[in-house]
């Protein structure tokens, strides 16, 4: 990344942070959400300001509010415990009674941020977040994050879906559909850059471990310049040796020479992979 695009993503990040902690908490609803114990409501009575109140629904589920008592709100919906009021006001105060419920904090089911974030964890969810929104009221990345973000939906029937979002795509050319809307439950995973190593052997200037970030691209043309190329004594034909578990294969042998042509394509290595040149036969 140059200069200046890393200028631009600490002073998004800073931003972001600040613009999450100053954030207003006022909420959108969460279409089909069913209320749940510690969500904090908002309750609106047109006709009984007395029960105008914001309170939060007991671990038993039930809401206390003056006038009627406990009114049991969990696994309802906003509309449908709206609707419930309505009902016992009109039984016992009211003619007609117009109500409106709102979730002001969806504690019942939070959305959890991990990995490379400065302040991972569960995060109480106020309903109207997007996942730049997220990410600052974790604290913003952390430096060694990776270039990926993965959000990881739950629905209520089990099933779920990933969706992959590029860190530089969202926070340096801001493009504004891989801001995400959050949703309730939701996880957010910034996987963490780590060094991984590709060892080069024989007639290479400097042979030995050569270590990458995960987020390189690892290929062999890359390996063999960070050991500082062959040696006049090399063969072009160089083997690699790919690492599965413990063990190592036989490996392929490919030609430098139509590699770096671009003849074929230049091979992509992982962890513990060992790349071997061999002294050319002459």
């Amino acid at each position: 990344m140059s200069l200046l695009r890393r200028t631009l993503f600490a002073v998004s990040t800073v931003c972001l942070a600040l613009a999450g902690v100053a954030r207003a908490q006022t909420v959108a609803a969460d279409s089909g959400y069913k209320l749940g114990p510690r969500d904090l409501v908002r309750i609106r009575v047109f006709e009984v300001p007395e029960l105008n109140v914001e309170t939060r629904v007991s671990e038993t589920g039930a809401v206390n509010l003056p006038l009627i008592g406990d009114v049991l709100a969990v696994g309802l919906t906003e509309t449908d415990f709206a609707a419930r009021l309505e009902g016992l006001l009109e039984e016992r105060y009211v003619n007609r009674a117009s109500v409106s419920v709102e979730v002001v904090e969806f504690r019942s089911r939070p959305i959890t941020v991990i990995g490379a974030v400065r302040q991972p964890g569960h995060l109480a969810f106020p309903g109207n977040w997007t996942l730049l929104d997220a990410l600052a009221a974790a604290g913003g990345l952390a430096d060694n994050h990776g270039d990926l973000i993965y959000v990881l939906r739950r629905a209520d029937n089990g099933l779920s879906d990933q969706v992959e979002i590029p860190v530089e795509g969202l926070f340096v050319r801001g493009e504004a559909d891989l801001n995400l809307p959050i949703r309730s439950n939701d996880l957010i995973h910034v996987p963490p850059r780590v060094e991984v190593s590709v060892y080069c052997l024989g007639e290479v200037a400097q042979p030995g471990a050569i270590t990458f970030r995960s987020t390189d691209r690892i290929s062999l043309l890359a390996v063999l310049a960070r050991a500082g190329g062959l040696t006049d004594r090399a063969s072009k034909r160089i083997r690699i040796q790919r690492r599965s578990g413990d063990t190592l294969g036989d490996g392929e042998i490919v030609d430098y020479r139509k590699v770096l042509a671009g003849e074929v394509p230049d091979p992509e290595l992982g962890a513990g992979d060992v790349v071997v040149v061999k002294e050319a036969i002459f």
